[in-house]
């Protein structure tokens, strides 16, 4: 039998996720920072080339640039780094590297397992004859000094570090990474070792952070908190973290102090329970400012409460943390990835469903091991499908969120 609905007062998951999202809409500010210290952060305005890409006119193999028809007289040769480059006349060849500054006169490049030559002649021995402009990267190929070549808004991964450096950026305008402390509430938990009786390893210690920073994030602290109000209390008090998440303590055990400590600490509720299967005891609170972060505007800090079951946690991770923390990190909101089921999807009778799935050439198939306490299935995920209320079936198109 299908487990209960979260009621009338959950969220839906898409509002929910689009709640999250809206929290976070006014973006951190902008620094300027070196390239090597971007990695992972968000740019805070487009990228513009500083030149040409090429710069100049390259060749685009070794071999020999080669002035008008042959065949041609061979003389020097050019290398990548030189400045000077004598001109070709017509009939002329040189010796030519890839990446080097093709002669100005020159028409073509002649691949070198293309060319024989006798010592002084060089000769066209390719499959098809030699066409003016081949092998050769004319300056200005890629882009123009001045164009842009991505939004604000992108994620800086290495592909754009090369861009930006070949494009002549030595520093980037990037947004500052909101920081996050992570608070891990519960006695019941282990740091190390081999889980007794009445205890379990901690999980989400080691699992959330990455997921997190590969949202933008800078996780400052990982922190356990002891079922005690008065602990958690005062870590909230005392957090000056752009975003504080929490595991555990969001529904309402006998020690889940987590909605009373918001209330006493002046937070506003603006998510309170899900529709989602795992995960629907998760929430999102906007928080007083605290300590140095006073100078921030209101309503620019915010805890994010996940459940304490590690399914369940990843689950209110990738549906309030997740789009919280790419919004305050700037990040622009990308299209959903989507792809067939290859089976029936199961679904819950009326909330979402988040299902650990695998790719296969017919589509997303589901694995086993996915209840809400269970990390086997998510172990061996590419993602998690959003199944609909009442499931999907094969062929339908569902959203995929992928992991870090």
């Amino acid at each position: 039998m299908a487990a209960p609905s979260t009621g009338p007062a959950a969220s839906s998951w898409p509002r929910a996720r689009e709640t999250a999202r809206r929290a976070g809409l006014r973006p951190l500010p902008a620094v300027a920072l070196p390239l090597a210290e971007t990695l992972g952060r968000t740019l805070a305005e487009p990228l513009t080339a500083l030149t040409d890409l090429p710069a100049f006119d390259t060749s685009a193999m070794d071999g020999w640039a080669v002035a008008g028809p042959g065949p041609w007289r061979v003389a020097g040769r050019v290398l990548a780094g030189r400045v000077e480059v004598a001109p070709l006349a017509d009939g002329a060849a040189v010796e030519i590297a890839t990446g080097a500054q093709l002669p100005p006169g020159a028409t073509a490049v002649l691949r070198r397992e293309h060319g024989r030559t006798d010592g002084t002649l060089l000769r066209d021995h390719g499959p098809q004859p030699l066409t003016t402009g081949q092998d050769v990267r004319p300056r200005g190929q890629e882009c123009r000094r001045g164009e842009t070549l991505l939004p604000g808004g992108t994620p800086v991964g290495p592909s754009v570090l090369g861009l930006a450096a070949a494009c002549g950026h030595d520093r980037l305008a990037v947004r500052r990474r909101p920081v996050v402390e992570l608070l891990v509430l519960g006695d019941e938990l282990l740091s190390t070792g081999v889980p007794g009786p009445g205890l379990v390893r901690d999980a989400l210690g080691p699992l959330l952070p990455p997921w997190l920073q590969a949202a933008g994030a800078e996780v400052a602290d990982v922190r356990a908190v002891r079922d005690d109000y008065g602990m958690l209390r005062d870590a909230l008090r005392h957090s000056t973290a752009d975003v504080v998440v929490t595991t555990g303590g969001t529904a309402a055990g006998p020690v889940d102090f987590l909605h009373r400590a918001l209330a006493e600490a002046g937070a506003r509720l603006l998510v309170d329970g899900v529709a989602v299967r795992p995960g629907h005891p998760m929430l999102l609170a906007e928080l007083p400012q605290s300590g140095p972060s006073r100078s921030e505007p209101a309503g620019t800090r915010h805890l994010v409460g996940l459940p304490g079951n590690p399914l369940a946690a990843v689950a209110g991770t990738v549906t309030l943390a997740l789009p919280l923390l790419h919004a305050r990190s700037g990040r622009a909101l990308g299209a959903p990835v989507l792809a067939p089921a290859a089976v029936v999807l199961p679904g819950h009778s009326v909330d979402t469903r988040l299902l650990p799935v695998r790719h296969t050439a017919a589509g997303v198939v589901p694995l086993a091991f996915d209840g809400p306490a269970m990390l086997r299935g998510l172990a061996r995920a590419d993602a998690l499908a959003v199944v609909p209320p009442g499931g999907a079936a094969a062929g339908d198109p569902v959203e995929l969120l992928e992991g870090p």
